[in-house]
């Protein structure tokens, strides 16, 4: 009997990644599926970053990185049957059958001056590959759907809307962090599109009665160029990376969360900040409006004033900061991990009975 047993196999590349939002959607779709659908976790040998997915995780190969994606994992199941092959984060072996892939967005494509030209190199090559063999290509959005299918001429009858949601770490009563001061916060690595240097001329300039601080949450991968430099004023505070319980707490310490990105292909951050009470800002840009809908302060994030306005609105008016706290929880209850990991369950159950004829 094959170590597959039938299952469905899961790229479990992204357990060797820390968390970002791709790979906490591969993480959470697989704890809320494996109920459902019979899976293995195919990973690469070496330590896993939260292994603990409630599904069997094998580990294969002597490669890493790519190289384990496109030559070790492709090996390893051909010589298991060629079983279906559910991608979550992104890429997947360019050469394999049945596949299911997740594509996130292509602000690689849009924004190609956040990641580095060997990035854009590889993915210019891998990406269309892996999307031509793909049975189907799951994304979080329409507005990611439409982008795929306009930039990679994807068949819309090939690509499948899952949405992000909320984690259980950010739902419920909980600390609230203290920073001593009324703060605005940010979550985000410091990636040009994500539009940091905005969002700090915009928090600068701001003539602010109650908030005194901004505390940016957030790491920066080696792909990418950092959007802030120079010295930073003391009401400003960077913390780095955190994890999820120092994250929640920060959130619900928070006054206002601000999200001012250029392109977003779903956006989890503003999403956790409402399921936590916290009034959003946001930029009116790619997938946000329709993940957010009327429950964010909407801004220009291209106009620095703009932004601006909308920190002073949410610093002063406490009746607008207790009206967006209440549409924001109602709007991130609209998402749950367990009704996408559904959608995911339907889509394997197509493929499968495609296959099978």
């Amino acid at each position: 009997m094959s170590a597959l047993d039938g299952a469905v196999v899961v790229n479990g590349r992204f357990l060797t990644h820390a968390t970002t939002g791709v790979q906490r959607f591969a993480r959470e779709i697989v704890r809320e599926l494996a109920p459902l659908v019979p899976l293995v976790v195919v990973a690469p040998t070496g330590p896993l970053i939260d292994a603990d997915l409630g599904a069997k995780v094998v580990q294969i190969g002597h490669r890493h990185g790519h190289a384990w994606e496109q030559l070790d994992l492709p090996t390893f199941l051909r010589r298991s049957g060629s079983p279906l092959l559910l991608g979550l984060a992104t890429t997947g072996p360019v050469r394999y059958r049945p596949q299911i892939v997740a594509h996130h967005d292509i602000t690689y494509v849009r924004h190609p001056e956040s990641f580095a030209r060997s990035f854009r190199l590889l993915y210019r090559v891998l990406i269309p590959s892996v999307l031509r063999s793909s049975a189907r290509v799951i994304t979080v959005s329409d507005f990611s759907a439409a982008e795929i299918a306009q930039h990679y001429r994807v068949p819309r009858s090939k690509l499948r809307i899952v949405p992000n949601a909320v984690s259980p770490g950010f739902v419920g009563p909980g600390s609230a962090h203290d920073e001593g001061v009324p703060y605005l916060l940010a979550v985000s690595s410091p990636n040009r599109h994500k539009n940091f240097g905005a969002l700090l001329a915009a928090f600068r300039d701001a003539e602010l009665t109650h908030i005194r601080r901004l505390v940016i949450v957030g790491s920066q991968g080696r792909a990418f160029h950092s959007a802030a430099s120079g010295r930073l004023e003391d009401n400003v505070r960077f913390l780095g990376r955190v994890g999820d319980a120092d994250l929640a707490s920060l959130y619900r310490g928070a006054t206002a969360f601000a999200f001012p990105s250029l392109y977003e292909g779903f956006g989890i951050p503003p999403l956790e900040a409402q399921s936590l009470g916290t009034p959003v800002l946001a930029s009116r840009s790619a997938s946000l409006p329709n993940v957010l809908g009327d429950s964010a302060l909407w801004v220009d994030p291209r106009d620095v004033d703009d932004i601006r306005r909308g920190i002073e609105r949410l610093d002063r008016d406490e009746e607008l900061r207790i009206e967006l706290s209440r549409r924001g929880q109602l709007n991130a209850q609209r998402f749950s991990w367990s009704a996408s990991a559904r959608k995911v369950a339907d889509v394997v159950d197509e493929v499968k009975a495609e296959t099978r004829r």
